[in-house]
């Protein structure tokens, strides 16, 4: 297993992982081994699955929003995204998201 880290800069709309700064626009700087960024990958990943079951939801006019597994299933990962950022992110990062209040908020599964 790779202990390593290295920087990384996080995207939180797209799910982007970067690598270099000037990439992409960035929101967090984090800090991160290899496995940390594949945990993190695949979160973004169920969210994008997520995303397609909404569109779904989104057609059926009479399923209410508050009432939808595929958006309990997309708010409990992006926490867990936020946490994982928190827990491996810079100063400015944890500092943003403590001021979120998200992670107040919500508790994980």
């Amino acid at each position: 297993m790779d202990d390593n880290k290295q920087t990384y800069y996080i995207s939180i709309g797209p799910g982007e992982i970067l690598t270099v700064p000037n990439a992409s626009p960035w929101q967090f700087k984090i800090e991160a081994t290899q496995s940390e960024i594949k945990q993190l990958r695949r979160l973004f990943n169920a969210n994008i699955d997520n995303r397609s079951d909404e569109t779904i939801r989104a057609m059926t006019p009479i399923q209410e929003y508050h009432n939808d597994a595929p958006n309990d299933r997309y708010d409990g990962n992006l926490v867990k995204i936020y946490e994982m950022i928190h827990q491996l992110g810079d100063e400015e990062a944890r500092s943003h998201i403590e001021g979120m209040g998200i992670l107040q908020n919500f508790t994980s599964e």
